[in-house]
């Protein structure tokens, strides 16, 4: 239960934007009525959760409690948990079907792309899997520094090359590597950049091209990763890389730094793309694949003890 704590600990922030204030709307309602509900409806918009999902869960819990014939306010609050879930998703594991399989990581600068790759990578090692990384965002000497950092901090092999080189021959030398090496995951950096998508495009092409090449039946995911502490605007983002990549999964960053962790249910409704893995801390531990179940029941949890549930 050791990442349940830290998840616990890390949605503080949203459960006291959140689960806090709906208890106190509970309270203040004896009967079920659209007052509560609209009530109910403001407090997930405030919790960034987005208003037409926020719009569509209440929908759902109206339906619910007609059909179920819900009275007391206080059986609303597992009515909701209960839908919330069902919002989320089941998350989804890796697809690593093939040795090796690659994960292609793409996302703008500062979202926690490079630190992502090391947990990720730290992760997959602790499963007993031998994994590469491809230092593919040349374009910023710290990038490569970094990672190269985090890869140490993991005990994974880093291919790179010196700032400036073009990013798909460091791919093909990665491959090349994963190859021969018999690696299990080949994961690859990008350049942080959406601000030209033609660019962003092109480069993923040539990538794309070269992975296809050198690993033509190898397993695929591309990871988005983004900073759950922009809410909404972090949907906004995964759209515009949407249309420059065939994103299979989504890595949320830095929930523990945010009321905004609302997000999550909006972003599974509007974009269709599942969340694979969460960030809830600095460490690498406390960045591990999604659990619907555990990430509501975390949010939901009122207890203080260290244990968790």
């Amino acid at each position: 239960m050791g990442f349940f704590e830290s998840l616990r600990k890390g949605l503080t922030k949203t459960k006291n934007a959140f689960l806090g204030q709906v208890n106190d709307v509970i309270r203040s309602f004896r009967r079920v009525d659209e007052d509560l509900l609209e009530e109910l409806e403001e407090l997930m918009i405030c919790a960034d959760m987005g208003a037409s999902t926020a719009e569509s869960v209440i929908g759902t819990l109206r339906e619910r409690i007609k059909e179920e014939k819900i009275g007391d306010a206080g059986e609303v609050k597992a009515a909701l948990k209960e839908i919330l879930r069902g919002y989320v998703g089941e998350g989804e594991p890796l697809r690593l079907g093939t040795r090796p399989s690659v994960i292609l990581v793409i996302g703008v600068n500062g979202v926690g792309k490079t630190t992502s790759i090391g947990k990720i990578s730290a992760h997959l090692k602790k499963e007993g899997k031998r994994v590469i990384v491809a230092a593919a965002d040349t374009f910023r000497a710290a990038a490569i520094d970094q990672l190269a950092v985090w890869c140490e901090r993991a005990g994974v092999e880093l291919i790179r090359q010196k700032e400036g080189s073009d990013p798909a021959a460091v791919v093909f030398d990665a491959a090349s590597a994963a190859r021969k090496r018999e690696a299990d995951v080949l994961i690859v950096d990008t350049a942080g950049r959406l601000h030209n998508k033609k660019n962003l495009m092109d480069e993923l092409a040539k990538i794309d091209r070269v992975v296809s090449r050198e690993l033509p039946d190898a397993s695929r995911e591309t990871l988005l990763v983004l900073d759950a502490t922009t809410g909404q605007n972090a949907v906004m983002q995964a759209k515009e890389f949407m249309n420059a990549a065939p994103i299979t999964g989504l890595v949320l960053t830095k929930l523990d730094g945010t009321a905004k962790g609302g997000a999550v249910f909006s972003i599974k409704e509007m974009l269709g793309i599942p969340v694979k893995f969460i960030g809830v801390g600095e460490k690498v531990e406390d960045m591990q694949p999604f659990d619907a179940q555990m990430f509501v029941d975390a949010m939901f949890d009122e207890s203080d003890g260290e244990d968790g549930e």
